[in-house]
């Protein structure tokens, strides 16, 4: 082998020496940077208090983004979303939950409520999601979890075979929220309900 022979060979394995070292040096990088990126989603999943609302329901506060695709590792299968976008320009908005809860293989639902008085149509809207979760296990959120229960509570007070409204407003107040003022609206919805079940 000539001299400029053995030298080009001399660099070469160089070359490759150091595109190697570079090679494990990136690896090494984006190792790290994903376990960092990991050990912040299991912070941010284990920071979420969850109460316990109903069977396969329950409820918490506002959840990160980060969290949402941790929730299935928490058991759940659809998360549904009772805050308005646009509240806190912080949080995050309901499509981008939606995408990130996709991507995780957990189902989403956005179910606008607002504050003051909860309409009609959100309970129905509720109602509507909670009928495509026979089996799931669910969690509802909002700002606090308030909005989210007392929803729920309507919701349950009119569907058939539900629960009672001491028993409603008991899991209510057991999930860390309060839906006495409620009671009217309840018992209200309650009365449709035996109605409609002996009219049929």
């Amino acid at each position: 082998m000539s001299k400029s022979s053995r030298w080009t060979s001399h660099w070469a394995l160089l070359g490759y020496a150091v595109l190697a070292g570079f090679g494990l040096v990136l690896g090494a990088s984006a190792y790290s940077s994903h376990q960092s990126r990991q050990r912040e989603v299991r912070q941010s999943v284990a920071s979420v208090e969850v109460q316990h609302l109903a069977a396969r329901i329950d409820l918490a506060p506002q959840l990160p983004l980060k969290s949402i695709g941790g929730m299935r590792g928490r058991g759940y299968t659809t998360v549904i979303d009772l805050r308005p976008d646009g509240e806190d320009a912080e949080e995050p908005a309901s499509t981008d939950m939606a995408a990130r809860a996709k991507a995780s293989g957990i189902k989403f639902h956005y179910v606008p409520v607002p504050h003051g008085d909860i309409p009609e149509a959100a309970v129905d809207q509720l109602r509507q999601a909670l009928a495509q979760t026979e089996g799931e296990q669910v969690l509802l959120y909002c700002r606090s979890g308030r909005r989210a229960a007392r929803t729920w509570a309507l919701v349950e007070s009119g569907r058939p075979g539900g629960l009672s409204v001491p028993q409603i407003l008991e899991a209510v107040k057991a999930a860390g929220q309060d839906a006495t003022d409620l009671r009217e609206r309840l018992e209200a919805n309650l009365a449709r309900r035996a109605s409609s079940v002996s009219a049929s």
